[in-house]
């Protein structure tokens, strides 16, 4: 049960003035007008009267059809198939006189071409002479001339119309008009009503407008003692507030900076470097062929300008071109084939961020060893879009350079992180990858769907791809698997569009990643 007259008490200035009306006016456009409050006004205080429950709010959504920047002109000039038939009434023309004498734009002569060959109004011929399009008028035409058509009438109509109140001739017209460039528009329109429940009918009676009733008290009120005798309205504690949303950070770099913060408490460094590289860092310094099919456009985008880049370290690339061609120092055939220096250079975006690994190998001394280093980055396939493949896509990449490292060590540091992201159960695959033996693919135990997920690949690197960048074919702990399919899962996304689509709706109820 409410107390009507502590309710009363409480109501705002504003629930005041728009419950005043509500006994003659109702809809949401009328109290505006009557009241002269804003809409922003009258809105905040139908939803305060609907929570105290004094009125009910009822939304109907109607489809509402309005004239748009042509059509409104249309209403006064006429359609352009009348005014480019009436030019040619009493004569035919060609295109441009029909132009000019109609005083219609080249994109309205082609509507009008369509629209009146359609209704056999016009027949058109080729001027032998002058190569031009001569249009004369039919008999049909003529009869078009001397009456009104659909179209033409539903233009004349008390605008704005709903779209379910249109008799067949008025959707026929609808139909075609809808087709053409800004003649009518259809909005989808909320129109709200206030009811008043049977507390609402009883308060009513007791608002009074004009009323002088004190918000708050200031300090001059207290010190002159003008508070005395003022009528205080009560506040309402259990009235809803507008929520804040604090500034934050998207959650899918939320995510990669959690994932970066358990590599770095594992010990590990992080490598960073530019999206944009030659061939022969994403390709060639980690052993993968030129003929390999990972190479082609499908797989990989190729820049057009520069297309070609440098290759700084020359020593490096004739390490890598004799380990291609027949295995260089090693005990390794190689791939038996021509390198090409050219090939090498040309300029793509990086489809892993193993390049990372190939570019730190490179950089290391013995000194440095042991050595881990880590790598959370965007890559980028030639993929079709669709709710599974994005062109884009974060790949978690990972080397341990240890000369006494061994596959146990691997496969600790791999259930270690995963563990840290909420997967306790991790097994492990044999694979083929051009630049790891042995390799490996990863798999994960969801603990809700109670299935196996598979996040990518991992291994040792080959000797072919250690010994030139690193001088020495020691032991290299790799992985990189992809870190887009955990980011969906956590955040419970089905269409892996979402993570890009900046929804605000979805950024603001995003929790933060916490496992």
């Amino acid at each position: 049960m409410y107390d009507i007259n502590r309710l009363t008490n409480s109501l705002h200035p504003l629930e005041n003035k728009v419950l005043s009306v509500l006994n003659k006016h109702t809809n949401f456009f009328e109290i505006v007008k009557v009241t002269g409050l804003k809409d922003i006004e009258v809105m905040r205080a139908l939803q305060w009267l609907q929570n105290k429950e004094i009125i009910a709010l009822k939304e109907d959504v109607k489809e509402l059809i309005t004239l748009d920047s042509n059509g409104l002109n249309y209403l006064e000039s006429g359609l352009p198939e009348k005014r480019f038939l009436e030019s040619i009434e009493s004569k035919k023309l060609n295109l441009d006189e029909i132009k000019d004498a109609a005083k219609l734009n080249q994109s309205e002569i082609g509507i009008s071409l369509g629209v009146l060959k359609s209704k056999v109004a016009i027949q058109v011929d080729k001027d032998n002479k002058t190569n031009q399009l001569i249009v004369k008028i039919t008999d049909q035409g003529k009869r078009l001339l001397n009456k009104e058509s659909l179209e033409e009438i539903f233009l004349q109509k008390d605008f704005p119309l709903e779209f379910k109140s249109l008799n067949e001739e008025e959707l026929f017209a609808y139909q075609n008009l809808k087709k053409r460039k800004n003649i009518i528009k259809t909005d989808i329109k909320k129109i709200r009503t206030a009811m008043l429940t049977e507390l609402g009918k009883k308060i009513i009676n007791r608002v009074v407008i004009g009323k002088s009733v004190v918000d708050r008290v200031t300090s001059s009120m207290l010190k002159d003692g003008s508070w005395k005798g003022k009528d205080f309205r009560g506040y309402d504690l259990k009235s809803d507030v507008p929520r804040i949303f604090g500034g934050k950070r998207h959650f899918v770099n939320k995510s990669i900076e959690y994932v970066k913060q358990i590599w770095t408490e594992l010990g590990f460094k992080e490598m960073t470097g530019p999206i944009l590289n030659t061939s022969f860092w994403n390709f060639d310094s980690l052993f993968v062929p030129q003929d390999h099919p990972a190479r082609e456009m499908q797989d990989t985008f190729f820049i057009k300008s520069p297309h070609k880049g440098k290759i700084v370290d020359t020593k490096l690339m004739k390490k890598v071109k004799a380990m291609h061609e027949h295995g260089g120092k090693l005990d390794s055939t190689g791939w038996q084939y021509q390198w090409d220096e050219e090939e090498a250079k040309k300029n793509i975006m990086r489809t892993h961020t193993t390049i990372l690994s190939a570019k730190t190998l490179a950089q290391l001394r013995k000194d440095d060893w042991p050595a881990k280093y880590f790598a959370v980055g965007k890559c980028f396939r030639n993929e079709t879009l669709d709710w599974k493949h994005l062109f884009e896509f974060n790949q978690v990449e990972g080397i341990v350079v240890d000369p006494d490292a061994n596959f146990r060590n691997h496969i600790g540091y791999l259930r270690e992180f995963f563990r840290k992201l909420g997967f306790p159960h991790a097994r492990f695959r044999p694979a083929y990858f051009p630049y790891t033996e042995m390799s490996l693919e990863i798999d994960v135990f969801h603990p809700i769907h109670k299935e196996w997920i598979e996040l990518g690949g991992t291994g040792i690197f080959r000797p072919e791809v250690v010994e030139p960048l690193l001088g020495e074919a020691v032991p290299v702990l790799a992985w990189g698997p992809g870190f887009d399919r955990i980011i969906m899962d956590y955040y419970k996304i089905a269409d892996m569009r979402e993570l890009y689509k900046n929804d605000i709706k979805q950024l603001r109820e995003m929790k933060a990643w916490l496992r």
